[in-house]
């Protein structure tokens, strides 16, 4: 398994800069939930750290020739549109490619499906899929690549809540088994509950580090979100949940 290192990874957009040196060191086992309010930087960051877009400063991902880093990486974007009527299947098997192997692989397309529960929609043009269930294809997609990391901006994004409880305990599964995986998230509560690690970003900036606990305070959430919250360390895991919007 591989490491992922930013070092003063900077990007600007015309005058604006929308990722502010942010260093980030994070490696197998993790899993790290990007949280921040909208504009942030947490996509820019993503997409900086894979090549996606022009930064300055380093990433070990970018140092990596292009074929290297798609069986590096694996990266779900947060637009889900399938333009084409392929099955979900054949979606799926896209994710082989960087394995110049895509029909050779039967077993990593249907322990990916399995993992999202979309088995029995494997014959089903996706362009007649609920966009929910578009979207699990194209993390089973992502999954199928079997890359030591995986980033996803807003994953969970449109799913019904078991589908996204589920989906976070899938990423769970794959730290515990010792990938990176990344992941920008706009819900704390399922954030705190499954993520080992949580950076916050604010303007551009890394504003905080650490676990869940150790991020979501009073005074960040205050300074970050303007909100108050909830936080408990329960049997189950760690519970947030936002209360209110703090005093103007």
């Amino acid at each position: 398994m591989m490491r992922l290192e930013l070092q003063d990874l900077t990007v600007r957009r015309g005058t604006r800069v929308t990722v502010d040196r942010a260093s980030l060191s994070a490696g197998p086992g993790e899993f790290i939930g990007l949280i921040g309010p909208n504009g942030a930087g947490k996509t820019s960051l993503m997409r900086a750290a894979l090549g996606l877009i022009a930064a300055s400063g380093s990433s070990s991902l970018t140092a990596l020739p292009p074929a290297r880093r798609a069986l590096a990486a694996a990266w779900l974007p947060q637009t889900r549109e399938a333009a084409w009527p392929v099955t979900a299947e054949a979606l799926i098997r896209l994710g082989r490619i960087p394995h110049a192997r895509p029909d050779a692989d039967p077993a990593h397309i249907e322990a990916a499906m399995a993992r999202m529960g979309i088995t029995h929609l494997r014959a089903r043009p996706v362009t007649e899929l609920s966009g929910g269930e578009q979207a699990r294809v194209l993390i089973a997609r992502a999954l199928a690549q079997d890359t030591p990391i995986l980033m996803a901006d807003e994953p969970i994004a449109g799913l019904d809540p078991a589908h996204q409880i589920g989906a976070m305990a899938t990423f769970r599964t794959l730290a515990d088994e010792g990938r990176l995986v990344i992941a920008s998230l706009h819900d704390l509560g399922l954030a705190a509950r499954h993520c080992t690690r949580l950076v916050l970003m604010d303007q551009g900036r890394i504003a905080a580090d650490g676990p869940p606990a150790k991020v979501l305070t009073p005074a960040l959430l205050a300074q970050v979100f303007g909100v108050q919250g909830y936080f408990a360390e329960t049997p189950e895991g760690p519970v947030f949940q936002p209360l209110r919007l703090t005093a103007p």
